[in-house]
Protein backbone atom coordinates (compact mmCIF):
# COMPACT_ATOMS: atom_id res chain seq x y z
CA UNK A 1 0.00 0.00 0.00
CA UNK A 2 1.48 3.43 -0.94
CA UNK A 3 0.68 5.53 1.94
CA UNK A 4 1.14 9.43 1.67
CA UNK A 5 0.40 10.36 5.52
CA UNK A 6 1.55 9.88 8.69
CA UNK A 7 -1.96 11.14 11.25
CA UNK A 8 -0.50 11.58 14.58
CA UNK A 9 -3.01 12.22 17.36
CA UNK A 10 -2.25 13.80 20.64
CA UNK A 11 -4.04 11.78 23.40
CA UNK A 12 -3.25 13.87 27.02
CA UNK A 13 -2.69 17.29 25.19
CA UNK A 14 -6.13 17.36 23.86
CA UNK A 15 -7.30 17.86 27.63
CA UNK A 16 -5.12 21.21 27.72
CA UNK A 17 -8.03 23.61 26.82
CA UNK A 18 -6.61 26.94 25.92
CA UNK A 19 -2.89 26.10 26.73
CA UNK A 20 -3.40 22.77 24.26
CA UNK A 21 -1.58 25.22 21.42
CA UNK A 22 1.58 25.43 23.52
CA UNK A 23 1.59 21.39 23.83
CA UNK A 24 0.77 21.36 20.53
CA UNK A 25 3.76 23.42 19.03
CA UNK A 26 6.24 21.95 20.91
CA UNK A 27 5.18 18.54 19.83
CA UNK A 28 5.89 19.61 16.04
CA UNK A 29 9.09 21.04 16.91
CA UNK A 30 10.05 18.13 18.34
CA UNK A 31 8.96 16.19 15.57
CA UNK A 32 10.33 18.48 13.13
CA UNK A 33 13.62 18.13 14.38
CA UNK A 34 14.14 14.40 14.79
CA UNK A 35 13.03 13.86 11.44
CA UNK A 36 15.03 16.50 10.15
CA UNK A 37 16.91 14.10 7.89
CA UNK A 38 13.95 13.30 5.98
CA UNK A 39 13.85 16.74 3.92
CA UNK A 40 10.92 15.84 2.08
CA UNK A 41 8.61 15.70 4.88
CA UNK A 42 6.25 18.50 5.88
CA UNK A 43 4.69 18.53 9.14
CA UNK A 44 1.15 19.77 9.05
CA UNK A 45 0.21 20.71 12.82
CA UNK A 46 -3.77 21.18 13.20
CA UNK A 47 -5.81 21.70 16.51
CA UNK A 48 -6.65 17.83 17.22
CA UNK A 49 -4.54 16.11 15.14
CA UNK A 50 -1.00 16.41 13.29
CA UNK A 51 0.16 15.32 9.81
CA UNK A 52 3.41 13.90 8.41
CA UNK A 53 3.16 14.13 4.40
CA UNK A 54 5.36 12.03 3.62
CA UNK A 55 6.17 13.60 0.03
CA UNK A 56 7.68 9.88 -1.22
CA UNK A 57 9.73 9.32 1.95
CA UNK A 58 9.82 5.53 3.57
CA UNK A 59 7.32 5.42 6.15
CA UNK A 60 8.66 2.81 8.53
CA UNK A 61 12.20 4.57 9.41
CA UNK A 62 9.61 7.79 10.03
CA UNK A 63 7.18 5.62 12.21
CA UNK A 64 10.03 3.94 14.33
CA UNK A 65 11.57 7.54 15.24
CA UNK A 66 8.40 8.69 15.85
CA UNK A 67 6.96 6.16 18.55
CA UNK A 68 9.90 7.38 20.82
CA UNK A 69 8.18 11.49 20.68
CA UNK A 70 7.05 12.16 23.91
CA UNK A 71 3.24 13.48 23.39
CA UNK A 72 2.33 11.05 20.65
CA UNK A 73 -0.42 9.07 21.92
CA UNK A 74 -0.54 7.09 18.72
CA UNK A 75 -0.25 7.08 14.73
CA UNK A 76 -1.35 5.60 11.88
CA UNK A 77 -0.13 5.38 8.18
CA UNK A 78 -3.13 7.01 5.98
CA UNK A 79 -4.03 7.37 2.20
CA UNK A 80 -5.59 10.84 1.81
CA UNK A 81 -7.95 10.69 -1.26
CA UNK A 82 -10.93 13.31 -2.26
CA UNK A 83 -14.33 13.25 -0.62
CA UNK A 84 -16.00 11.65 -3.39
CA UNK A 85 -17.54 8.22 -2.19
CA UNK A 86 -15.94 6.20 -5.31
CA UNK A 87 -12.67 7.30 -5.06
CA UNK A 88 -12.91 6.14 -1.36
CA UNK A 89 -13.82 2.84 -2.33
CA UNK A 90 -11.11 2.69 -4.50
CA UNK A 91 -8.41 3.34 -2.52
CA UNK A 92 -10.59 1.31 0.68
CA UNK A 93 -10.64 -1.68 -1.96
CA UNK A 94 -6.89 -1.93 -2.57
CA UNK A 95 -5.98 -1.27 1.31
CA UNK A 96 -8.07 -4.36 1.81
CA UNK A 97 -6.92 -5.95 -1.00
CA UNK A 98 -3.08 -4.88 -0.49
CA UNK A 99 -2.92 -5.86 2.87
CA UNK A 100 -2.08 -9.73 3.87
CA UNK A 101 -3.37 -12.15 5.94
CA UNK A 102 -6.97 -10.78 6.02
CA UNK A 103 -10.32 -13.19 6.32
CA UNK A 104 -12.27 -10.68 8.52
CA UNK A 105 -12.49 -6.84 7.82
CA UNK A 106 -14.85 -3.74 9.87
CA UNK A 107 -15.34 -0.41 8.62
CA UNK A 108 -15.83 2.78 10.90
CA UNK A 109 -16.70 6.23 8.92
CA UNK A 110 -16.00 9.38 11.05
CA UNK A 111 -18.28 12.04 9.22
CA UNK A 112 -17.13 15.26 10.64
CA UNK A 113 -17.50 17.00 7.16
CA UNK A 114 -21.38 17.06 7.21
CA UNK A 115 -21.55 17.95 3.55
CA UNK A 116 -20.49 14.63 2.67
CA UNK A 117 -23.78 13.82 1.20
CA UNK A 118 -23.96 10.06 2.94
CA UNK A 119 -24.38 9.60 6.80
CA UNK A 120 -21.84 7.49 8.98
CA UNK A 121 -23.92 4.39 9.21
CA UNK A 122 -25.05 4.54 5.50
CA UNK A 123 -21.59 4.48 4.57
CA UNK A 124 -20.27 1.91 6.14
CA UNK A 125 -22.72 -0.60 4.96
CA UNK A 126 -21.90 1.43 1.47
CA UNK A 127 -18.32 0.80 1.66
CA UNK A 128 -19.13 -2.64 3.21
CA UNK A 129 -21.10 -4.33 0.45
CA UNK A 130 -18.57 -2.54 -2.13
CA UNK A 131 -15.67 -4.56 -0.80
CA UNK A 132 -17.69 -7.36 -0.17
CA UNK A 133 -18.55 -7.63 -3.42
CA UNK A 134 -15.44 -7.61 -5.19
CA UNK A 135 -13.46 -9.71 -2.97
CA UNK A 136 -13.09 -13.40 -2.16
CA UNK A 137 -13.52 -15.02 0.98
CA UNK A 138 -13.40 -11.91 3.07
CA UNK A 139 -16.71 -11.54 5.24
CA UNK A 140 -16.98 -8.63 7.96
CA UNK A 141 -16.68 -9.08 11.67
CA UNK A 142 -17.71 -5.87 13.43
CA UNK A 143 -15.98 -8.11 17.27
CA UNK A 144 -13.02 -9.19 15.86
CA UNK A 145 -11.84 -8.00 12.43
CA UNK A 146 -8.47 -9.12 11.33
CA UNK A 147 -8.64 -5.66 9.60
CA UNK A 148 -10.39 -2.31 10.28
CA UNK A 149 -10.37 0.26 8.01
CA UNK A 150 -11.12 3.59 9.18
CA UNK A 151 -12.59 6.39 6.96
CA UNK A 152 -12.68 9.91 8.11
CA UNK A 153 -14.14 12.66 6.35
CA UNK A 154 -13.79 15.78 7.11
CA UNK A 155 -13.58 19.46 5.47
CA UNK A 156 -10.08 19.39 3.26
CA UNK A 157 -10.38 15.76 2.28
CA UNK A 158 -11.09 11.92 3.44
CA UNK A 159 -8.04 9.81 5.03
CA UNK A 160 -8.02 5.94 4.91
CA UNK A 161 -6.22 4.22 7.82
CA UNK A 162 -5.94 0.10 9.06
CA UNK A 163 -4.82 0.46 11.91
CA UNK A 164 -3.09 2.64 15.55
CA UNK A 165 0.30 2.07 16.50
CA UNK A 166 1.12 3.03 20.04
CA UNK A 167 3.12 6.50 20.81
CA UNK A 168 5.35 7.11 23.89
CA UNK A 169 2.48 8.93 25.45
CA UNK A 170 2.96 11.97 28.05
CA UNK A 171 3.98 15.46 27.66
CA UNK A 172 6.28 17.04 24.57
CA UNK A 173 9.79 17.34 26.20
CA UNK A 174 10.21 21.34 26.51
CA UNK A 175 6.45 21.72 27.41
CA UNK A 176 7.02 21.71 31.23
CA UNK A 177 9.90 23.57 31.54
CA UNK A 178 14.15 21.77 32.92
CA UNK A 179 15.08 19.78 35.62
CA UNK A 180 18.50 19.30 36.57
CA UNK A 181 19.35 15.01 36.82
CA UNK A 182 21.82 13.46 38.85
CA UNK A 183 23.05 11.10 37.13
CA UNK A 184 25.24 8.51 38.76
CA UNK A 185 25.51 5.50 35.91
CA UNK A 186 23.21 2.87 37.71
CA UNK A 187 20.17 1.44 36.54
CA UNK A 188 17.76 3.95 38.68
CA UNK A 189 18.60 7.73 37.73
CA UNK A 190 18.37 7.15 33.94
CA UNK A 191 14.90 5.88 34.11
CA UNK A 192 14.26 8.41 36.69
CA UNK A 193 15.20 10.89 33.77
CA UNK A 194 13.40 9.05 30.89
CA UNK A 195 10.27 9.22 33.17
CA UNK A 196 10.76 12.78 33.87
CA UNK A 197 11.27 13.47 30.28
CA UNK A 198 8.37 11.54 29.57
CA UNK A 199 6.24 14.50 31.17
CA UNK A 200 7.52 16.89 29.08
CA UNK A 201 10.53 18.06 30.86
CA UNK A 202 14.12 19.22 29.47
CA UNK A 203 16.52 17.27 31.14
CA UNK A 204 20.72 18.67 31.92
CA UNK A 205 22.17 16.15 33.99
CA UNK A 206 25.18 15.94 36.89
CA UNK A 207 27.59 13.31 37.06
CA UNK A 208 30.10 13.04 40.20
CA UNK A 209 33.30 12.00 39.20
CA UNK A 210 36.20 11.09 41.44
CA UNK A 211 39.08 9.63 39.88
CA UNK A 212 41.43 7.77 40.35
CA UNK A 213 38.90 5.54 42.26
CA UNK A 214 35.99 6.22 39.39
CA UNK A 215 37.85 5.20 35.81
CA UNK A 216 37.21 7.11 32.54
CA UNK A 217 35.27 3.52 31.62
CA UNK A 218 32.16 5.40 34.07
CA UNK A 219 32.09 8.64 32.81
CA UNK A 220 31.77 7.09 28.97
CA UNK A 221 29.01 4.89 30.22
CA UNK A 222 26.99 7.86 31.84
CA UNK A 223 28.20 9.58 28.41
CA UNK A 224 26.46 6.48 26.75
CA UNK A 225 23.09 6.81 28.73
CA UNK A 226 22.71 10.39 28.35
CA UNK A 227 22.82 9.33 24.61
CA UNK A 228 20.07 7.46 25.01
CA UNK A 229 17.91 9.90 26.86
CA UNK A 230 19.07 12.65 24.28
CA UNK A 231 17.47 10.18 21.39
CA UNK A 232 13.90 10.55 23.38
CA UNK A 233 13.87 14.71 22.70
CA UNK A 234 16.59 17.30 23.11
CA UNK A 235 20.28 16.68 23.58
CA UNK A 236 21.81 16.45 27.06
CA UNK A 237 24.22 18.72 28.98
CA UNK A 238 26.17 16.58 31.26
CA UNK A 239 28.10 18.73 34.45
CA UNK A 240 30.72 16.32 35.25
CA UNK A 241 31.84 17.15 38.81
CA UNK A 242 35.23 16.50 40.06
CA UNK A 243 34.23 15.40 43.24
CA UNK A 244 37.45 13.30 44.50
CA UNK A 245 39.22 16.07 47.11
CA UNK A 246 35.91 16.74 48.85
CA UNK A 247 34.74 13.60 49.13
CA UNK A 248 38.16 12.33 50.46
CA UNK A 249 37.43 15.47 52.95
CA UNK A 250 34.51 14.14 54.40
CA UNK A 251 36.04 10.72 54.39
CA UNK A 252 38.58 12.09 56.54
CA UNK A 253 36.41 14.52 58.63
CA UNK A 254 33.02 13.09 59.02
CA UNK A 255 32.21 10.48 61.69
CA UNK A 256 32.06 7.26 59.29
CA UNK A 257 28.11 6.31 59.76
CA UNK A 258 27.38 9.90 58.66
CA UNK A 259 29.46 10.76 55.99
CA UNK A 260 27.16 9.01 53.94
CA UNK A 261 24.09 11.11 53.87
CA UNK A 262 26.79 14.44 54.38
CA UNK A 263 28.19 13.36 51.14
CA UNK A 264 24.89 13.26 49.62
CA UNK A 265 23.64 16.58 50.95
CA UNK A 266 26.94 17.98 49.20
CA UNK A 267 25.76 16.47 45.97
CA UNK A 268 22.88 18.78 46.45
CA UNK A 269 24.30 21.75 47.41
CA UNK A 270 26.57 21.66 44.27
CA UNK A 271 23.65 20.65 42.34
CA UNK A 272 21.46 23.68 43.32
CA UNK A 273 24.23 25.97 42.37
CA UNK A 274 24.65 24.35 38.51
CA UNK A 275 21.18 24.55 38.27
CA UNK A 276 21.20 28.36 39.72
CA UNK A 277 23.72 29.11 37.11
CA UNK A 278 21.82 27.45 34.28
CA UNK A 279 18.11 28.33 34.88
CA UNK A 280 17.10 25.54 36.11
CA UNK A 281 13.95 25.12 38.58
CA UNK A 282 14.21 21.71 40.29
CA UNK A 283 16.34 18.54 40.61
CA UNK A 284 15.42 15.23 39.66
CA UNK A 285 17.11 11.78 41.44
CA UNK A 286 16.81 8.20 40.96
CA UNK A 287 16.07 7.81 44.81
CA UNK A 288 13.58 4.64 45.35
CA UNK A 289 12.03 4.81 49.38
CA UNK A 290 13.97 1.91 51.40
CA UNK A 291 16.20 0.59 48.59
CA UNK A 292 19.62 1.34 50.51
CA UNK A 293 20.16 3.25 53.73
CA UNK A 294 20.31 6.67 51.76
CA UNK A 295 17.09 6.34 50.76
CA UNK A 296 14.83 6.05 54.14
CA UNK A 297 12.67 8.50 55.26
CA UNK A 298 14.76 9.47 57.60
CA UNK A 299 17.82 9.91 55.28
CA UNK A 300 15.90 11.49 52.26
CA UNK A 301 14.67 13.89 55.18
CA UNK A 302 18.54 15.22 56.68
CA UNK A 303 19.16 14.95 52.58
CA UNK A 304 16.52 17.43 51.40
CA UNK A 305 16.97 19.65 54.09
CA UNK A 306 19.96 21.53 52.72
CA UNK A 307 18.46 22.50 49.60
CA UNK A 308 14.57 24.16 48.56
CA UNK A 309 14.73 23.03 45.01
CA UNK A 310 11.91 21.14 44.66
CA UNK A 311 13.22 17.05 44.01
CA UNK A 312 11.54 15.52 41.68
CA UNK A 313 11.73 11.64 42.96
CA UNK A 314 9.73 9.67 39.92
CA UNK A 315 10.43 6.18 41.43
CA UNK A 316 10.20 6.86 45.01
CA UNK A 317 7.44 4.33 44.94
CA UNK A 318 8.80 1.69 42.67
CA UNK A 319 10.65 -1.20 43.19
CA UNK A 320 13.99 -2.51 41.91
CA UNK A 321 11.91 -5.19 39.78
CA UNK A 322 9.43 -2.16 38.15
CA UNK A 323 12.46 -0.08 37.84
CA UNK A 324 14.61 -2.77 35.74
CA UNK A 325 11.54 -3.72 33.72
CA UNK A 326 11.58 0.29 32.35
CA UNK A 327 15.45 0.11 32.06
CA UNK A 328 15.29 -2.73 29.83
CA UNK A 329 12.42 -1.66 27.95
CA UNK A 330 14.08 1.67 27.02
CA UNK A 331 17.42 -0.02 26.23
CA UNK A 332 19.53 1.55 29.11
CA UNK A 333 19.82 -1.56 31.48
CA UNK A 334 22.81 -3.15 29.50
CA UNK A 335 24.54 0.33 29.73
CA UNK A 336 23.58 0.75 33.19
CA UNK A 337 25.01 -2.73 34.68
CA UNK A 338 28.70 -2.43 33.19
CA UNK A 339 30.95 -2.79 35.70
CA UNK A 340 32.67 0.26 36.24
CA UNK A 341 32.59 2.08 40.00
CA UNK A 342 30.53 5.02 40.28
CA UNK A 343 31.36 7.86 43.25
CA UNK A 344 28.33 6.89 45.20
CA UNK A 345 30.12 3.02 45.61
CA UNK A 346 33.71 4.48 46.99
CA UNK A 347 34.17 5.31 50.86
CA UNK A 348 31.21 3.61 51.42
CA UNK A 349 31.04 3.46 55.01
CA UNK A 350 30.40 -0.49 56.88
CA UNK A 351 27.59 1.08 58.57
CA UNK A 352 26.11 3.54 57.32
CA UNK A 353 22.99 5.72 59.39
CA UNK A 354 20.21 4.36 57.86
CA UNK A 355 17.82 7.07 60.58
CA UNK A 356 20.48 9.79 60.18
CA UNK A 357 19.35 12.74 63.01
CA UNK A 358 19.37 15.99 60.99
CA UNK A 359 20.71 18.43 64.19
CA UNK A 360 23.93 15.84 64.08
CA UNK A 361 24.46 16.35 60.37
CA UNK A 362 24.13 20.23 61.03
CA UNK A 363 26.23 19.78 63.91
CA UNK A 364 29.04 17.68 62.19
CA UNK A 365 28.83 20.18 59.33
CA UNK A 366 29.25 22.85 61.59
CA UNK A 367 32.64 22.07 62.71
CA UNK A 368 33.97 22.78 59.16
CA UNK A 369 33.74 24.11 56.27
CA UNK A 370 32.33 23.11 52.76
CA UNK A 371 31.86 26.31 50.74
CA UNK A 372 35.50 27.18 49.41
CA UNK A 373 35.75 23.03 48.46
CA UNK A 374 32.36 23.89 46.43
CA UNK A 375 33.23 27.25 45.13
CA UNK A 376 36.27 25.47 43.45
CA UNK A 377 34.47 22.33 42.09
CA UNK A 378 31.84 24.71 40.94
CA UNK A 379 35.26 26.46 39.36
CA UNK A 380 36.37 23.05 37.37
CA UNK A 381 33.36 21.69 36.25
CA UNK A 382 33.76 20.06 32.29
CA UNK A 383 30.45 20.59 30.66
CA UNK A 384 29.69 17.91 27.89
CA UNK A 385 27.37 18.17 25.20
CA UNK A 386 25.80 15.03 24.23
CA UNK A 387 23.61 15.99 20.94
CA UNK A 388 20.82 13.49 19.79
CA UNK A 389 22.32 13.94 16.29
CA UNK A 390 24.61 11.30 16.56
CA UNK A 391 22.00 9.61 17.97
CA UNK A 392 19.32 9.83 15.45
CA UNK A 393 22.03 9.57 12.80
CA UNK A 394 23.17 5.78 13.93
CA UNK A 395 19.03 4.89 14.66
CA UNK A 396 18.66 5.72 10.87
CA UNK A 397 21.50 3.82 9.87
CA UNK A 398 20.21 0.75 11.86
CA UNK A 399 16.68 1.77 10.40
CA UNK A 400 17.78 1.50 6.74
Amino acid sequence: MQYDHIIIRYGELGLKGRNRKIFTTQLAKNVRKALRHFPAIKVDKLRDRMYIVLNGEDPEPIMEICRKIFGIQNMSLAVKVANEPERIKEEALRLLKETKNVRTFKVTTKRSNKEFPIGSQEFNQVLGGHLLVNTDDITVDVHHPDLEITVDIRAEATYLTSRKIPGAGGLPVGSSGKSLLLLSGGIDSPVAGYLTMKRGVQIEAIHFHSPPYTSERAKEKVVDLAEKLASYGHSVKIHVVPFTALQQKIHREIPHGYSMTVMRRMMMRISERVAERNGILSLVTGESLGQVASQTMESMHAINAVTNFPVIRPLVAMDKDEIISISEAIDMYDISIRPFEDCCTVFVPKQPKTKPRLEKVEQFEGNMTFDQDIEEILNAIETIEVEATDQAEEQLEDLL
